[in-house]
């Protein structure tokens, strides 16, 4: 009965571990439980900079603030439509949406100043790729590519909250490539 007693107290306290506030994870721009296939599978890099590294003034409005080239490594079968958002969880009123693209055609590389597919409202309430521009300090910026089953039809310019509801249930696969930028 004690070894019982012991156990279910030792049990508590490694779940009541996993619920530690001053532990964070890394943002993530997609809706909850929707891929379906392994994120594995899919891999995002750019030619401009790597994985956790600085973006290029050139991408940034500190340059003539061009969309970087990207490259889409393992798309998976029955990939129909691609959609993408930029997003900067550092900003200072909460996260700041740079790029909402959907209803691409699938590609393997995109390039740089590309705007490809049906373009979606950024946070400053325009359409289309808007780079790196922190009041401040270093930033990350994660460039999100969902592989989807099909179109979306979204009217152009939709926010990236319409775009997550529009691709609900129809994630193949998604992949994460981010870059940094200070100021």
């Amino acid at each position: 009965m004690r070894v019982a007693a012991v156990l279910t107290a030792l049990l508590f306290a490694v779940a009541a571990c996993g619920d530690d506030p001053a532990v964070t994870t890394p943002p993530t721009t997609a809706p909850a439980d929707t891929t379906t296939t392994p994120e594995a599978t899919m891999h995002l890099t750019s030619t401009a900079f790597t994985e956790g590294s600085p973006i290029p003034a050139r991408h940034t409005c500190d340059g003539p603030d061009l969309s970087p080239p990207l490259t889409i490594e393992g798309l998976p079968p029955g990939t129909a439509a691609l959609a993408l958002i930029m997003d900067d969880p550092d900003a200072p009123g909460g996260t700041w949406d740079h790029w909402v693209a959907y209803d691409m055609d699938p590609f393997d590389t995109l390039p740089e100043g590309a705007a490809p597919g049906t373009q979606g409202r950024n946070s400053w309430g325009t359409t289309g790729y808007r780079g790196p521009c922190p009041p401040g300090g270093t930033h990350r910026y994660f460039f999100t590519v969902y592989a989807l089953d099909r179109p979306l039809d979204l009217a152009p310019g939709a926010g990236k909250e319409a775009l997550h509801a529009a691709m609900e249930g129809r994630i193949l696969a998604r992949a994460t490539l981010m870059g940094t930028f200070s100021r």
